[in-house]
């Protein structure tokens, strides 16, 4: 059978007949549209009805509208006001499909009584039908998808990343901060020259001990910021360094002594204990007794020192930390004393080595610093 359609679009909310109104009845309809045959018609009204539609129609456009209900019984309402009402609430909440809903609404509308109101005008009732419906191009059968398939936003089974809480050690390692560091400490332990094997001298110690009581002053410049893999992450810094030694064992009295070198800073995450390790090359002064015939004694004033420490800081804050550890010192002239290997010239070297624990605080210069993410 034909599928007639009224332009005006407006789709019933009733699976039953109605029953007879005893209000005034007004009929929005001018056109049918014959959807099969691409036609528009005029409808014939018999009564209170649109008789060019077929009746049986309407349980179609009810089963698909999902309602199944009257407009007076089951919506607990009176007037046909409230049948409109349902009317347009159902074509906002369902989805339909173009071949088998939309004849059938033509039916339902047909059958229902629709009360005083303003007109509904075709064109407008159309529009709206047009702009609410998502019609689908299959020719009849059910409704396909259930309701929320069509939805956008789908749930999302990927997980969340964990991120890594913040590294406050970013803000005391960094790229060109500037320190400045006090230690102080006491060698008495001397050990043999640990480069002994390799310059070929004897791996001993001497009758002579020393102990020294080193002060150093160093302007510290980090290098990098902090980088590296696992427990090698950290980064650098330069040190320029200044120290005054006092000789509270041995024949001497001070030593002075400019020193340089490097320092790195093991910088595990969030960790305010911090691992180092620094090695430090100079020059310096002693007043040597050697020429003076101590036996033992240093060979001359001007000498060389190397210095070699580990140990760990602790970090108060960004500007403020502590540190303690062992400190290794060598003094000697490079053999300059003994006349460059010439017998019986000059006074032998025999150099100082020492080591001990030393503490210092460390305080930063400037509260400026670029933060790094890394």
């Amino acid at each position: 059978m034909t599928a007639l359609l009224p332009s005006s679009l407006i789709l019933a909310a009733s699976a039953q007949a109605l029953p007879a109104s005893t209000n005034p009845v007004v009929l929005h309809t001018s056109r049918l549209l014959d959807i099969e045959n691409g036609s528009i018609v005029k409808p014939g009204i018999e009564g209170e009805r649109i008789v060019e539609v077929a009746a049986n129609t309407l349980g179609a456009a009810c089963n698909n509208l999902g309602v199944g209900f009257t407009a007076e019984g089951d919506m607990r309402t009176e007037g046909a006001g409230s049948a409109r009402t349902a009317v347009r609430n159902a074509i906002d909440e369902f989805t339909f499909d173009a071949r088998a809903t939309l004849p059938a609404a033509a039916a339902a509308a047909s059958n229902h009584s629709w009360g005083a109101g303003p007109p509904y005008d075709s064109l407008t009732a159309t529009k709206r039908a047009t702009d609410k419906l998502s019609v689908k191009t299959s020719v009849a059968g059910p409704m396909a998808k259930k309701r929320g398939e069509d939805s956008i936003i789908q749930p999302s089974n990927e997980r969340l990343r964990r991120t890594k809480p913040t590294d406050f050690n970013r803000n005391i390692y960094y790229k060109n901060k500037l320190e400045f560091s006090l230690d102080g400490g006491g060698l008495p332990i001397n050990v043999p020259f640990p480069l002994d094997v390799f310059v070929g001298d004897v791996y001993n110690t001497y009758p002579l001990k020393y102990t020294l009581v080193p002060i150093i002053a160093s302007l510290r410049w980090h290098m990098n910021d902090v980088a590296g893999p696992s427990f090698l992450r950290g980064n650098w810094d330069l040190t320029f360094s200044g120290s005054v030694t006092a000789v509270p064992r041995g024949p001497e009295n001070r030593y002075f002594s400019y020193i340089m070198g490097i320092r790195r800073n093991f910088v595990p995450r969030n960790w305010r204990i911090v691992p180092y390790f620094d090695t430090r090359l100079g020059l310096g002064h002693i007043d040597a007794k050697g020429p003076r015939g101590v036996p033992y004694a240093q060979g001359q004033d001007f000498t060389f020192n190397m210095n070699m420490g580990s140990g760990v800081r602790y970090n108060f804050n960004s500007r403020y930390a502590i540190s303690a550890g062992m400190h290794f010192m060598h003094i000697s002239n490079l053999d300059l004393s003994e006349g460059n290997g010439k017998p019986d010239w000059g006074v032998r070297n025999y150099g100082i080595n020492v080591y001990g624990p030393m503490i210092g605080i460390d305080i930063q210069l400037r509260r400026q610093h670029r933060h790094s993410e890394q």
